[in-house]
């Protein structure tokens, strides 16, 4: 399974941008995705995931702000965070789970794009 993430950059604070992330799997439509993202020298931390039936859940720190979504007919996941501030600036990376709901590790992971909030 290969999932490429894109859509990242700078942009100001309480800006806005839309990450995406196409999947190479034919099935992408059965599991649950997620994005995650890591400071340098951070721990990677759950942003949010969407499970196959499209129940969205979010981290503490960007509920309200981003929205995750699915295009199932284009095998795509995306991101869309709004009101960005500087603590949001990190590597995102897309992430695709074992199963139908969002439960443990991911099994597969992207490469990562790059968010950085200026203030």
């Amino acid at each position: 399974v290969q999932l490429q993430a894109s859509g990242g950059g700078t942009v100001q604070a309480g800006g806005s941008l839309r990450l995406s992330c196409a999947s190479s799997e034919s099935v992408f439509s059965m599991y649950a995705m997620g994005w995650y993202r890591q400071t340098p020298g951070g721990q990677r931390e759950w942003v949010a995931s969407i499970t196959s039936g499209e129940r969205t859940d979010y981290g503490a720190s960007v509920a309200g702000r981003f929205t995750i979504s699915r295009d199932n007919a284009k095998n795509t996941v995306s991101l869309q965070m709004n009101s960005l501030k500087p603590e949001d600036t990190a590597v995102y990376y897309c992430a695709r789970y074992s199963g139908s709901y969002s439960l443990g590790d991911p099994r597969y992971w992207g490469q990562g794009t790059l968010v950085t909030v200026s203030s």
